[in-house]
C-alpha cells in the first residue's frame, strides 16, 4: 500500500521490520519442525512404549548396518508404526491442502475436500471392492477410480466457467455425494452380515491401521503430486474468489486454473480415502486455524495448512491407537476434536473472510 511516495514497509522503523522478519522466520521453522517432532514422538508412543534411545538405535542400525535392537521393537517400528505415521502425515497434509484450495475456489468457508463428491465416490468404490472380495490393493484401485468418476460426473452435470457455474458445480457435488452415499448403503445391505459388513463399516469410519509400504507406493504419488502442484500455484489461489474478468486481467487463464485446482484436490482426496477411508474435519478445520494466524494470503496459508494438517492427523492417529486396546476409528476423534474447536473459532471470529 502506497502512502505518498512510500509504501507502508518503507515508513516502518527498521527495528519493527527486523522483528517482523524474525517472527516470520520463527513461525516458518516451527511449522516445518512440528510434523517432524510429532512423527518422532509418535514412534515412541503406543500400546507398546519404546524409548527414544531404542528408536535412535534402531534408526542408526538401519542406516549404518550396525547392531539392531530386539525383534519386537524392530517389527513394531518399521512394520507397523512407520508406514502408519507416513500415511498420517500424507493424509493430513493432503486433505488440509485440498480443503484450503476448495475454500478459495468456491469462496465458501464451509467447503471441504468432499465438496465435489470425491470422498463419497471413493468410499463407494472401496465398499464395492470389499463386497467383491478384492485384496487391499484392489480396493485401493477401485476407490481411486470411483473418486475420479464422481468428480467427472459432478463437473459434467454442473459445469460452468463463471460464478453461477461454480455454484452449479457445488450443487451437483452435493447431489453426487448423496447418490454415492445411497450406493454405499446398497452395498452394505447386500454384504454378508458376518464377514463383509463389519469390514466395510469399519473401513468407512476411517482407519490408518491398514497402512503398508505397498499401499503407500500406490497412494502416496497422487497425494505428493497434488500437494506439489497446489504449492506451485499458491499465489494464483488468491485470485480464485475474483470474477472471471478480474482473473483474466491478472494474466491468468481462469478456467485452466480452476481445472488444475479441482484435479489436484481430487487426486489428493481420492488417494487419501482409498488408503484410510473417510477422515472428516481435517480439510475444514486446519485451513481456518491457519487463516487466523497467517491471513488469507495463500502464499503463507497453504504451506501452513500442509504442515499443521500433517502434524494434527499424526497426533490424532497416535491417540487413536494408544487410548484403547483396539484402534479407534480416526473419524470419531477428528469429529470430537474438530466440532467443538470449530464452534470456538466461529464464536471468536464471528465468521470468516476469504
Amino acid at each position: 500500500m502506497a502512502v505518498g511516495n512510500k509504501t507502508m514497509a518503507d515508513r516502518m522503523p527498521p527495528e519493527r521490520i527486523t522483528d517482523r522478519k524474525r517472527g516470520q522466520i520463527l513461525w516458518t521453522a516451527v511449522l516445518i519442525l512440528l510434523p517432524i517432532l510429532c512423527a518422532a514422538a509418535s514412534l515412541c508412543i503406543g500400546r507398546i512404549g519404546i524409548s527414544p534411545a531404542d528408536v535412535l538405535r534402531s534408526i542408526r542400525g538401519h542406516l549404518t548396518g550396525g547392531e539392531a535392537v530386539s525383534l519386537m521393537i524392530e517389527s513394531t517400528l518399521w512394520r507397523i508404526r512407520f508406514p502408519r505415521i507416513l500415511l498420517a502425515l500424507l493424509t493430513g497434509a493432503g486433505l488440509s491442502a485440498a480443503g484450503c484450495a476448495f475454500q478459495s475456489l468456491f469462496a465458501n468457508p464451509l467447503a471441504t475436500p468432499d465438496t465435489l463428491g470425491v470422498a463419497s465416490g471413493s468410499s463407494f468404490g472401496a465398499a464395492l471392492g470389499l463386497l467383491l472380495g478384492l485384496r487391499l490393493i484392489g480396493v485401493q484401485i477401485m476407490a481411486l477410480a470411483f473418486g475420479g468418476i464422481a468428480v467427472l460426473l459432478t463437473v459434467l452435470c454442473g459445469g460452468g466457467r463463471n460464478k453461477r457455474g461454480l455454484s452449479g458445480v457445488v450443487l451437483a457435488g452435493i447431489m453426487m455425494g448423496s447418490l454415492f452415499n445411497a450406493l454405499i448403503s446398497f452395498v452394505k445391505y447386500m454384504a454378508d452380515t458376518e464377514t463383509q459388513l463389519p469390514s466395510i463399516t469399519y473401513w468407512l469410519m476411517g482407519t490408518l491401521g491398514s497402512a503398508g509400504y505397498r499401499e503407500l507406493a500406490l497412494g502416496a504419488p497422487p497425494i505428493l503430486l497434488g500437494i506439489a502442484l497446489l504449492l506451485l500455484l499458491r499465489w494464483r489461489l488468491n485470485l480464485l474468489p475474483l470474477s472471471e474478468d478480474e482473473i483474466r486481467s491478472a494474466g491468468v487463464n481462469a478456467g485452466l486454473l480452476r481445472g488444475c485446482v479441482i484435479v489436484c484436490a481430487t487426486l489428493v482426496t481420492a488417494s487419501s480415502v482409498s488408503m484410510c477411508g473417510q477422515v472428516g474435519w481435517v480439510g475444514l478445520l486446519i485451513p481456518h486455524i491457519c487463516r487466523m494466524k497467517f491471513g488469507s494470503d495463500h502464499r503463507k496459508l497453504l504451506p501452513a495448512s500442509v504442515c499443521l494438517g500433517a502434524a494434527f492427523l499424526t497426533v490424532v492417529d497416535t491417540a487413536a491407537r494408544s487410548i484403547s486396546p483396539a484402534d479407534l476409528p480416526i473419524s470419531i476423534l477428528t469429529a470430537m476434536v474438530g466440532a467443538p474447536f470449530f464452534i470456538f473459532l466461529m464464536r471468536r471470529t464471528e465468521g470468516w473472510q476469504l
